[in-house]
Protein backbone atom coordinates (compact mmCIF):
# COMPACT_ATOMS: atom_id res chain seq x y z
CA UNK A 1 0.00 0.00 0.00
CA UNK A 2 1.32 3.45 -0.90
CA UNK A 3 2.25 5.85 1.89
CA UNK A 4 2.83 8.90 -0.31
CA UNK A 5 2.56 12.22 1.47
CA UNK A 6 3.38 15.84 0.66
CA UNK A 7 6.71 16.34 2.42
CA UNK A 8 7.37 19.90 1.24
CA UNK A 9 6.34 22.69 -1.09
CA UNK A 10 9.34 23.91 -3.08
CA UNK A 11 9.41 27.57 -4.17
CA UNK A 12 11.73 29.10 -6.77
CA UNK A 13 12.95 32.53 -5.68
CA UNK A 14 14.80 35.45 -7.23
CA UNK A 15 16.70 35.94 -3.97
CA UNK A 16 16.61 32.97 -1.60
CA UNK A 17 18.10 34.83 1.37
CA UNK A 18 15.51 37.61 1.06
CA UNK A 19 12.70 35.07 0.74
CA UNK A 20 13.82 33.29 3.92
CA UNK A 21 13.89 36.61 5.75
CA UNK A 22 10.35 37.42 4.69
CA UNK A 23 8.90 34.07 5.80
CA UNK A 24 10.67 34.22 9.15
CA UNK A 25 9.56 37.79 9.84
CA UNK A 26 5.99 37.39 8.56
CA UNK A 27 5.06 33.92 9.83
CA UNK A 28 7.64 33.01 12.47
CA UNK A 29 9.10 30.18 10.36
CA UNK A 30 12.10 28.24 11.66
CA UNK A 31 15.04 27.14 9.52
CA UNK A 32 15.63 23.39 9.36
CA UNK A 33 18.10 21.02 7.72
CA UNK A 34 18.17 21.01 3.92
CA UNK A 35 20.23 19.82 0.98
CA UNK A 36 20.45 19.57 -2.81
CA UNK A 37 20.98 23.31 -3.24
CA UNK A 38 17.86 24.30 -1.29
CA UNK A 39 17.14 26.03 2.02
CA UNK A 40 14.23 24.92 4.18
CA UNK A 41 11.86 26.42 6.74
CA UNK A 42 9.17 24.93 8.94
CA UNK A 43 5.83 26.73 9.17
CA UNK A 44 4.27 24.87 12.06
CA UNK A 45 5.02 21.22 11.27
CA UNK A 46 4.98 21.71 7.49
CA UNK A 47 8.06 22.24 5.35
CA UNK A 48 8.81 24.87 2.71
CA UNK A 49 11.90 24.62 0.52
CA UNK A 50 13.50 27.53 -1.34
CA UNK A 51 15.70 27.31 -4.41
CA UNK A 52 17.02 29.91 -6.88
CA UNK A 53 14.86 30.76 -9.88
CA UNK A 54 16.80 30.66 -13.14
CA UNK A 55 14.61 33.06 -15.11
CA UNK A 56 12.00 35.75 -14.56
CA UNK A 57 8.78 34.98 -16.43
CA UNK A 58 7.08 38.34 -15.94
CA UNK A 59 3.86 39.11 -14.04
CA UNK A 60 2.29 36.70 -11.58
CA UNK A 61 -0.47 34.48 -13.01
CA UNK A 62 -4.03 35.32 -11.91
CA UNK A 63 -6.07 33.00 -9.70
CA UNK A 64 -7.89 31.44 -12.67
CA UNK A 65 -4.71 30.56 -14.61
CA UNK A 66 -3.42 26.99 -14.68
CA UNK A 67 -0.02 28.38 -13.65
CA UNK A 68 -1.52 29.45 -10.31
CA UNK A 69 -0.60 27.48 -7.17
CA UNK A 70 -0.95 28.70 -3.61
CA UNK A 71 -0.22 27.52 -0.07
CA UNK A 72 -3.00 27.94 2.49
CA UNK A 73 -1.74 28.94 5.94
CA UNK A 74 -4.11 28.27 8.83
CA UNK A 75 -4.40 31.13 11.33
CA UNK A 76 -5.96 31.04 14.77
CA UNK A 77 -6.91 34.72 14.65
CA UNK A 78 -7.20 36.55 11.32
CA UNK A 79 -6.98 40.03 12.83
CA UNK A 80 -3.74 39.19 14.65
CA UNK A 81 -2.35 37.52 11.53
CA UNK A 82 -3.13 40.56 9.37
CA UNK A 83 -1.53 42.87 11.92
CA UNK A 84 1.65 40.77 11.89
CA UNK A 85 1.67 40.55 8.09
CA UNK A 86 1.10 44.30 7.82
CA UNK A 87 4.28 44.96 9.79
CA UNK A 88 6.43 43.18 7.20
CA UNK A 89 7.10 44.91 3.85
CA UNK A 90 7.29 43.36 0.40
CA UNK A 91 3.99 41.49 -0.06
CA UNK A 92 1.10 42.53 -2.33
CA UNK A 93 -2.60 41.79 -1.95
CA UNK A 94 -4.58 39.55 -4.29
CA UNK A 95 -7.88 39.97 -2.41
CA UNK A 96 -9.48 43.34 -3.14
CA UNK A 97 -10.95 44.27 0.26
CA UNK A 98 -8.92 42.46 2.88
CA UNK A 99 -10.11 39.21 4.49
CA UNK A 100 -13.42 37.90 3.16
CA UNK A 101 -16.02 35.94 5.11
CA UNK A 102 -17.19 33.24 2.70
CA UNK A 103 -20.87 32.21 2.65
CA UNK A 104 -22.00 29.35 4.89
CA UNK A 105 -22.48 27.22 1.77
CA UNK A 106 -18.73 27.58 1.18
CA UNK A 107 -17.79 26.80 4.77
CA UNK A 108 -18.06 30.23 6.39
CA UNK A 109 -14.28 30.66 6.74
CA UNK A 110 -12.42 33.97 6.58
CA UNK A 111 -9.74 34.07 3.92
CA UNK A 112 -7.22 36.51 2.49
CA UNK A 113 -4.98 35.94 -0.52
CA UNK A 114 -1.74 37.77 -1.26
CA UNK A 115 1.68 37.32 -2.88
CA UNK A 116 5.05 37.13 -1.21
CA UNK A 117 7.87 39.36 -2.55
CA UNK A 118 8.61 36.82 -5.33
CA UNK A 119 4.96 36.71 -6.40
CA UNK A 120 4.13 33.28 -4.91
CA UNK A 121 0.43 33.23 -3.99
CA UNK A 122 -0.43 32.57 -0.34
CA UNK A 123 -3.71 32.33 1.54
CA UNK A 124 -4.47 33.02 5.18
CA UNK A 125 -7.39 30.87 6.28
CA UNK A 126 -9.37 31.07 9.53
CA UNK A 127 -12.00 28.36 9.90
CA UNK A 128 -15.45 29.17 11.26
CA UNK A 129 -15.40 28.46 15.04
CA UNK A 130 -17.69 25.43 14.75
CA UNK A 131 -15.87 23.97 11.72
CA UNK A 132 -12.25 23.81 12.81
CA UNK A 133 -10.72 20.42 11.87
CA UNK A 134 -9.37 18.51 14.86
CA UNK A 135 -5.76 18.82 13.72
CA UNK A 136 -5.96 22.64 13.87
CA UNK A 137 -7.69 22.85 17.28
CA UNK A 138 -4.74 23.95 19.35
CA UNK A 139 -3.44 27.03 21.10
CA UNK A 140 -0.05 27.84 19.58
CA UNK A 141 1.59 31.08 20.79
CA UNK A 142 1.38 32.77 17.38
CA UNK A 143 -1.50 33.13 14.93
CA UNK A 144 0.18 31.11 12.13
CA UNK A 145 -0.41 27.39 12.78
CA UNK A 146 0.82 25.65 9.63
CA UNK A 147 0.11 24.80 6.00
CA UNK A 148 -3.25 23.11 5.44
CA UNK A 149 -3.00 22.53 1.69
CA UNK A 150 -1.51 23.52 -1.62
CA UNK A 151 -4.15 24.55 -4.16
CA UNK A 152 -3.64 24.27 -7.92
CA UNK A 153 -5.82 25.71 -10.66
CA UNK A 154 -6.82 23.07 -13.21
CA UNK A 155 -8.61 23.20 -16.56
CA UNK A 156 -10.61 19.97 -16.11
CA UNK A 157 -11.49 18.61 -12.67
CA UNK A 158 -12.25 15.05 -13.78
CA UNK A 159 -9.02 14.82 -15.75
CA UNK A 160 -7.04 16.12 -12.78
CA UNK A 161 -8.73 13.71 -10.35
CA UNK A 162 -7.93 10.77 -12.62
CA UNK A 163 -4.28 11.81 -12.76
CA UNK A 164 -3.81 12.30 -9.02
CA UNK A 165 -5.66 9.08 -8.21
CA UNK A 166 -2.90 7.22 -10.04
CA UNK A 167 -0.56 8.52 -7.33
CA UNK A 168 -2.91 7.38 -4.58
CA UNK A 169 -4.81 10.60 -3.82
CA UNK A 170 -8.49 10.23 -2.89
CA UNK A 171 -11.34 12.72 -3.24
CA UNK A 172 -12.80 13.60 0.16
CA UNK A 173 -14.86 16.65 -0.77
CA UNK A 174 -16.12 18.32 -3.93
CA UNK A 175 -18.24 21.47 -4.01
CA UNK A 176 -18.70 24.76 -5.87
CA UNK A 177 -17.96 28.19 -4.42
CA UNK A 178 -19.75 31.09 -6.05
CA UNK A 179 -20.52 34.72 -5.44
CA UNK A 180 -19.01 38.19 -5.16
CA UNK A 181 -17.06 37.20 -2.04
CA UNK A 182 -15.16 34.58 -4.03
CA UNK A 183 -14.43 37.08 -6.81
CA UNK A 184 -13.10 39.68 -4.36
CA UNK A 185 -11.02 37.12 -2.44
CA UNK A 186 -9.45 35.78 -5.65
CA UNK A 187 -8.81 39.25 -7.07
CA UNK A 188 -10.94 38.59 -10.15
CA UNK A 189 -12.67 41.41 -12.02
CA UNK A 190 -16.05 39.68 -12.38
CA UNK A 191 -19.30 40.30 -10.44
CA UNK A 192 -19.57 36.66 -9.33
CA UNK A 193 -16.84 34.03 -9.45
CA UNK A 194 -17.71 30.35 -9.84
CA UNK A 195 -15.05 27.79 -8.93
CA UNK A 196 -15.29 24.05 -8.34
CA UNK A 197 -13.18 23.06 -5.33
CA UNK A 198 -12.00 19.47 -4.85
CA UNK A 199 -10.12 18.17 -1.81
CA UNK A 200 -7.60 15.38 -2.47
CA UNK A 201 -6.03 13.51 0.44
CA UNK A 202 -2.66 11.77 0.00
CA UNK A 203 -2.52 8.14 1.15
CA UNK A 204 0.22 8.91 3.67
CA UNK A 205 -1.86 11.48 5.52
CA UNK A 206 -2.13 15.23 5.81
CA UNK A 207 -1.63 18.12 6.33
CA UNK A 208 -0.85 19.32 3.85
CA UNK A 209 -3.30 17.97 1.32
CA UNK A 210 -3.94 18.95 -2.30
CA UNK A 211 -6.83 21.11 -3.50
CA UNK A 212 -8.03 21.50 -7.09
CA UNK A 213 -9.57 24.79 -8.28
CA UNK A 214 -11.46 24.74 -11.58
CA UNK A 215 -12.95 28.09 -12.62
CA UNK A 216 -16.17 28.39 -14.61
CA UNK A 217 -16.50 32.17 -14.17
CA UNK A 218 -14.17 33.54 -15.34
CA UNK A 219 -12.92 30.69 -17.50
CA UNK A 220 -9.70 28.92 -16.59
CA UNK A 221 -6.71 30.25 -18.52
CA UNK A 222 -4.59 27.40 -19.87
CA UNK A 223 -1.23 29.03 -19.27
CA UNK A 224 1.64 27.19 -17.60
CA UNK A 225 4.53 28.43 -15.51
CA UNK A 226 7.81 28.40 -17.42
CA UNK A 227 10.56 26.09 -16.21
CA UNK A 228 12.90 27.90 -13.86
CA UNK A 229 10.53 30.82 -13.25
CA UNK A 230 9.50 31.94 -9.74
CA UNK A 231 6.06 30.45 -10.46
CA UNK A 232 7.37 26.94 -11.20
CA UNK A 233 6.36 25.70 -7.74
CA UNK A 234 6.90 22.00 -7.11
CA UNK A 235 5.43 19.54 -4.61
CA UNK A 236 7.91 17.17 -2.99
CA UNK A 237 6.41 13.76 -2.17
CA UNK A 238 7.80 11.05 0.11
CA UNK A 239 6.78 7.51 -0.79
CA UNK A 240 8.66 4.52 0.59
CA UNK A 241 6.77 2.16 -1.73
CA UNK A 242 7.85 3.87 -4.95
CA UNK A 243 10.97 4.79 -6.87
CA UNK A 244 12.22 8.36 -6.97
CA UNK A 245 11.23 10.44 -9.98
CA UNK A 246 9.57 13.63 -11.15
CA UNK A 247 6.69 14.69 -13.35
CA UNK A 248 3.81 17.09 -13.89
CA UNK A 249 0.03 16.88 -14.01
CA UNK A 250 -1.95 17.63 -17.22
CA UNK A 251 -1.88 21.37 -16.43
CA UNK A 252 1.87 21.46 -15.81
CA UNK A 253 1.96 21.45 -12.00
CA UNK A 254 5.30 19.95 -11.03
CA UNK A 255 6.15 17.30 -8.46
CA UNK A 256 9.01 15.04 -7.48
CA UNK A 257 8.94 11.78 -5.54
CA UNK A 258 11.63 10.72 -3.10
CA UNK A 259 11.59 7.12 -1.91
Amino acid sequence: MRDLRIAAVRLACRNVEAALGFYVAAFGCRETASGNGTRALLLGAQRLEFMPATQDSGPSPPSNAAAFQHCAIIVSNMDEAMQRLGSVPGWTAISFNGPERLPEASGGARAFKFRDPDGHPLELLEFAPDKVPAIWRRSDPGPFLGIDHSAITVSDTDQAIAFWRELGFEVTERHTNRGPEQARMDGLHVPHAIVEVTTLMPPGGAPPHLELLCYAEPDTLRERAADGSPFATSLLFRDTSSRSGSGADPDGHRFSIQA
